[in-house]
């Protein structure tokens, strides 16, 4: 029994190690297709879509950035909510005020149409838009004054049906806010999501999925799709739709720009809920990638085998190659990508991540409810069901 244990941790282990390889290929490959392209100069007319629930620490500086875009074509800003009585409803009124040159709209969305209550909104805030081109963020996402002209600039080709980016997860600098499970999580998201998403990218030879922090696309690639309205039982709306467009015929583009989410200050609990909430829409949208997502967690499974093997000298050999190709990753994609130079300060915390990433992946298996703004669902296939 021992001995088979041993044998299981260390092919576990290998499979961890391929995965860290290919992981450094695909951010390679997607370094190697934007480098040296010059910029589009494609610029279509795109109406912005922002749903909006309650103020969050650094919203505003994230409205703020959208509004200084330096962008050929004219865009709008589309702010929904599903009643005046919102405090974000302040802050977009101070928005106009700061920015009268910007077609700022608010949007009260007043039904609702499905269990997800953002996408209900958006389904109301597509309509009142005014262009063919839309593009949907979520309210927290901070952005470059290049943002608009680079993600639209990739619809000068006319397969490309839907755009998306890839992000970083901003802490607090300092303070109450800088908890180490707001480090874990955007740890996570720099050095462990996305290299996940660039993995994906080339063994399927693109993307198949839309990133919830930028989804471009045209009202045209949407309807063929199945609209908006498709998406209003689904927690993974970004998923769903980037899998829809590309099912419907067209690309979908991960561009090279970098957009930047806010990390609140959580405590463990929240970090375990919202965690958890991840692993379990990520389990009902891509149930046979996510039964081998529990073999990337390289190190510890490396651990495991030091145990199994009663601390033999080829186990440390082991551990040592999968910490080199993990540190490599991190810092390949982390900061060689996405310029997050979080990763260099909390790098000692990468063994506990990963630890923490192949819990949450064994618990998702053990339950179907999430908790999502303070309401309790149940997912069935990705489907949200009220409790």
């Amino acid at each position: 029994m021992a001995t088979a244990i041993e044998v299981i941790t260390a092919l576990l282990t290998l499979g961890g190690l391929v995965y860290l390889l290919l992981a450094l290929w695909g951010a390679r490959a997607f370094a190697h297709f934007w480098r040296g392209r010059v910029s589009s100069e494609f610029a279509p007319d795109v109406t912005i879509l922002k749903p909006v629930k309650g103020v969050d620490p650094r919203m505003y500086a994230g409205f703020v950035s959208h509004c200084r875009q330096v962008y050929a074509g004219r865009f709008e800003i589309l702010f929904g909510v599903s009643s005046l009585d919102d405090p974000a409803v302040g802050e977009i009124e101070r928005l106009k005020v700061e920015f009268p040159a910007v077609a700022i709209r608010l949007v009260v969305c007043t039904e609702r149409l499905g269990t997800s209550g953002k996408v209900s909104n958006l389904v109301q805030m597509l309509a009142a838009g005014t262009f063919e081109h839309v593009l949907i963020n979520d309210s927290d996402i901070a952005v470059t004054p290049r943002y608009l002209a680079t993600v639209m600039g990739c619809f000068e080709e006319e397969t490309v049906g839907l755009v998306t980016a890839p992000y970083l997860g901003k802490t607090a600098e300092r303070g109450r806010g800088l908890t180490v499970w707001a480090k874990l999580e955007a740890l996570g998201i720099s050095t462990d999501f996305l290299p996940g998403v660039l993995t994906a990218r080339t063994l399927e030879g693109g993307l198949r999925f839309g990133l919830g922090s930028t989804l471009a696309m045209t009202r045209t690639a949407l309807e063929k799709a199945g609209g908006m309205e498709a998406l209003v039982e689904y927690l993974a709306d970004d998923y769903e739709m980037g899998a829809r467009i590309a099912a419907a015929g067209y690309r979908v583009e991960l561009c090279p720009e970098v957009v930047e989410t806010s990390v609140p200050g959580y405590d463990l609990r929240g970090y375990c809920v919202h965690q958890i909430r991840w692993a379990r829409s990520t389990r009902d949208s891509r149930k046979l990638g996510y039964l081998g997502l529990g073999v990337t967690y390289a190190v510890p499974w490396a651990l495991a085998t030091m145990v199994a093997s009663g601390f033999a000298l080829w186990s440390f050999t082991l551990l040592s190659l999968v910490l080199l190709a993990r540190v490599a990753v991190a810092l390949s994609v982390g900061v060689g990508l996405l310029r997050d130079g979080q990763v260099l300060r909390d790098l000692w915390l990468l063994p506990l991540r990963d630890l923490t990433g192949l819990m949450f992946w064994a618990w998702s298996f053990a339950g179907d409810t999430v908790v999502w703004r303070g309401e309790v669902f149940r997912l069935q296939d990705g489907r949200l069901e009220k409790v």
